[in-house]
């Protein structure tokens, strides 16, 4: 196995300034950013990316990094440094494993500790780019009537977002939006309404694109499913997490969209397993959009299941087939679980969608946990031969 860390360590030659514009410098080149591998230094690293339950909304991709600062090379201040003038935060950085990208981000912070016999270490932290969203501001106007993804690309292209149109990957979307007075408050925040509103996935991916996903975009196929299993049949694992609880419980569920709210209840969960509500603000151009939301929610949340939340496992305990086929994931990928619980009675078999990758590498060893939400119901795929016939699980539509 092969980590890769990039640190982004040379600013690109711009005219006519007094310090990058110098001729013959060989800080600011016309090449522009160039990346500089730091992962011989490493001492161990960890990336956490994606969101804990199904209900919740991503988060912010962090990557931290302890590496080895005996010799000064990670010091700011030590101007003999290879890397002098390169040590500040806001550098991106990535970290890949056998050539495929694992995280993108930007240096939020270094943080130093010197001990009088000189085994000093420094971290990098990092964080991927919807912190820079958080910390953006959307410009005020109203929002004409649109699709969801049309919304979302309608943000990211105002002045005061200026979203990079190679770095983003954007759904259409199914929910329709009604016209909005956008306010002077910060983009992610409303980016995320918009998603809420389309109960779709909003994140930045491994290679540092913001992609948005409609509630109807996956449609797994047999060949797209990456197959973890305890029986010798797929990818093996350590660990499998299971929840059977109030984690994914809802019972009374109330939609606001902008012509009004509705609210949709389970009587039978509620007297079995007392009132638990969620509040959910969309952008809804109508009341029959909001309520159908409600009604699905509650059907699908209105009882605890036997859910897999997670598998553990390590990357360096598989064959390099395996550990590709791993490394291949993304947020909203699909999996399918075989499980025997301790060897007895008939396996459990499960699909899920992959919610969250974390990560934690040392010099020889890569763990991860692949944290997943399950699939009650997928769509008929025809002629395939996981998804192609009819029955509880696959269905025509929605």
């Amino acid at each position: 196995m092969t980590t890769t860390i990039e640190l982004g360590a040379v600013e690109g030659f711009i005219l006519d300034d007094p310090v990058a514009g110098v001729l013959d410098n060989t800080t600011y080149t016309l090449g522009g950013v160039s990346f500089v591998d730091i992962a011989d230094s490493m001492v161990s690293a960890s990336v956490a990316r994606g969101k804990n339950r199904d209900l919740d909304r991503y988060a912010s991709g962090k990557f931290n990094v302890l590496l080895n600062n005996e010799d000064r090379r990670f010091d700011p201040n030590y101007s003999a440094g290879p890397l002098f003038g390169n040590i500040i935060p806001r550098r991106e950085i990535r970290i890949s494993k056998d050539g495929v990208r694992v995280f993108t981000g930007i240096i939020e912070d270094w943080n130093f500790d010197y001990a009088p016999a000189g085994s000093s270490r420094a971290e990098i932290v990092a964080v991927d780019e919807f912190t820079n969203l958080a910390r953006t501001f959307t410009t005020p106007g109203t929002a004409t009537p649109q699709k969801s993804g049309e919304r979302v690309a309608a943000i990211l292209d105002s002045s005061s977002v200026d979203w990079p149109a190679d770095r983003r990957d954007i759904d259409t979307g199914v929910s329709a939006l009604g016209a909005d007075t956008i306010g002077d408050g910060d983009a992610l925040d409303y980016l995320q309404k918009v998603t809420a509103s389309e109960q779709g996935a909003l994140f930045i991916s491994k290679s540092g694109d913001l992609q948005f996903r409609s509630r109807l975009d996956f449609t797994p196929t047999s060949t797209s499913v990456t197959e973890f299993a305890d029986d010798g049949t797929g990818v093996p694992y350590s660990r499998v997490n299971v929840n059977f609880g109030t984690e994914l419980l809802l019972n009374t569920v109330s939609i606001e969209a902008l012509p009004g709210t509705a609210t949709s209840q389970n009587d039978r969960s509620r007297i079995s397993y007392g009132i638990i509500s969620e509040n959910i603000s969309t952008l809804l151009d109508s009341t029959e959009q909001a309520q159908g939301l409600a009604d699905w929610l509650v059907e699908k949340y209105a009882d605890p299941e036997f859910r897999f939340s997670g598998i553990e496992l390590s990357l360096d305990k598989l064959t390099s087939g395996q550990r590709a086929s791993v490394l291949a994931l993304e947020l909203g990928s699909v999996i399918k679980i075989t499980f025997t619980p301790n060897g007895i009675g008939d396996p459990v078999v499960s699909f899920g969608q992959v919610i969250r990758l974390d990560h934690e590498i040392g010099r020889t060893t890569h763990d991860m946990v692949i944290g997943v939400a399950a699939i009650e119901k997928t769509f008929l795929v025809l002629d395939d031969a996981l998804f192609g016939t009819m029955d509880t699980t696959n269905v025509l539509a929605p």
